[in-house]
């Protein structure tokens, strides 16, 4: 174990890349330790990949890329705008709510600060809007693509811990929720207190106008959940029916291009290949440190100085806190689902809630430094420095912590779905 961290410590130090600093130092720990021969790296990297619901992953990102093409982000913009853009603040809050809307169909936090940004942080400066407030907004808003389903961490996180990606699915909804009010709350405070108004009220005719143009975008979650829960089709089903989907509105809207399609499609390899290179790297370490019987260690030890469910609740939100800040949510994940998941259910609590306050303690990963995604493209399209967006950023990580602290005390956020469905 003590070789395994050395040289992962060295790989992060040279600057390698997440995959192949957990990979290259299982594999040397492997090598160094004689327990097995080096032929298991590429049979655990394997079966860490071998998962029928890890197909759903690349098709998931392939929609979220068609429908990001497909000119969708302006149609939820313009909705989310005539909606709420009126009120003080109102383009802030519109950069939540389509936050929010383009989650359910993109899956990932930095494509959807792009999308959505890319449009309204121009129109947010252009509106008076301080910089670093605007980036920082958006960034955040961003990270309601890892909570609002259909997410990749959820799905990762219900093939780690052998849960139900569909349960998974249901449970993010009220969390994201939560979280994207507690997100209009701050946006709308801020706002009040600097004099940011809002853009002109549009007519109930053109508001209805907006809805219409913006329906086909949003009907697509409804049809994804729709289709798990009313037993027509699979989640990994769902991710194929979500691609297809996607591929007819972009037609409806006339906006594909042959370039278009094959950027997506190429896209979409290198973000899928990214994130399976990551699975499968954790996959190894996980194995090694199973054979090694660290787990069970970590709760022979936790259970000793007995913590309790809040000792442990409080304990597990820092580490999952801290990690996101040096980790990609994907890896942590895998990581960390085999060393805290039994102690979470050592202590009572149920492997969906401990699901989802993994996963709502990672999305804060992407706003904070040093690798916070999100803050990369905002800063990127707001042509702000890291530092200055990372300063402008703490009010928000301050309510996020506050969103994990509300999902943590209330497991019923969590679960009410999941169980309401069930017992249906």
């Amino acid at each position: 174990m003590i070789v395994l961290v050395i040289v992962a410590v060295v790989l992060l130090f040279v600057g390698a890349p997440i995959a192949v600093a957990i990979a290259g130092s299982t594999t040397v720990a492997i090598g160094t330790s004689g327990i097995f021969g080096l032929e298991v790296v590429p049979q655990q990297m394997f079966i860490a990949l071998n998962s029928f619901p890890l197909m759903a992953i690349p098709f998931f990102i392939l929609a979220g890329h068609l429908m990001q093409v497909g000119g969708i982000s302006e149609r939820l913009i313009e909705f989310g705008s005539a909606l709420i853009g009126h009120v003080t603040g109102g383009l802030a809050m519109a950069a939540v709510l389509t936050s929010m809307f383009f989650a359910a169909i993109s899956g990932s936090g930095a494509a959807t600060v792009a999308a959505i940004g890319s449009i309204l942080i121009p129109a947010m400066l252009a509106h008076g809007y301080e910089r670093g407030f605007t980036a920082a907004n958006q960034a955040v808003s961003g990270a309601l693509g890892v909570i609002i389903p259909p997410s990749i961490p959820l799905i990762l996180y219900a093939v780690a811990a052998n849960e139900s990606a569909g349960d998974m699915f249901l449970a993010g909804l009220l969390p994201g929720i939560v979280v994207t009010a507690s997100l209009l709350i701050m946006a709308y405070t801020v706002s009040r207190k600097r004099g940011y108004k809002g853009v002109a009220k549009v007519t109930t005719r053109e508001l209805l106008v907006a809805f219409r143009r913006s329906l086909l975008a949003m009907f697509m979650p409804v049809l994804v959940l729709g289709g798990i829960y009313g037993g027509i089709f699979t989640p990994t089903e769902a991710a194929v029916v979500a691609v297809i989907y996607a591929l007819l509105v972009g037609l409806v809207y006339r906006r594909f291009t042959l370039k278009k399609l094959l950027d997506s499609f190429a896209d979409s390899a290198v973000t899928s290949a990214i994130v399976m290179i990551v699975i499968a790297a954790a996959g190894l370490f996980a194995f090694y440190i199973n054979v090694l019987g660290f787990p069970d260690q970590i709760v022979e030890f936790m259970t000793s100085i007995n913590l309790g469910f809040i000792g442990f609740l409080i304990l597990a939100n820092l580490i999952l806190l801290i990690a996101g800040m040096f980790i990609e949510a994907a890896a942590a994940i895998l990581i960390f689902v085999p060393i805290l998941l039994p102690l979470a259910v050592g202590v009572g609590m149920d492997p969906v809630h401990f699901g989802m306050i993994m996963v709502v303690n990672l999305s804060v990963g992407l706003v904070t430094p040093p690798v916070g995604l999100n803050l990369f493209v905002a800063s990127d399209l707001s042509k702000l420095s890291l530092a200055r967006i990372s300063k402008a950023v703490v009010p928000f990580i301050g309510v996020l912590i506050i969103d994990i602290a509300l999902v943590s005390a209330l497991p019923q956020l969590s679960l009410w779905l999941p169980e309401l469905v069930a017992g249906g």
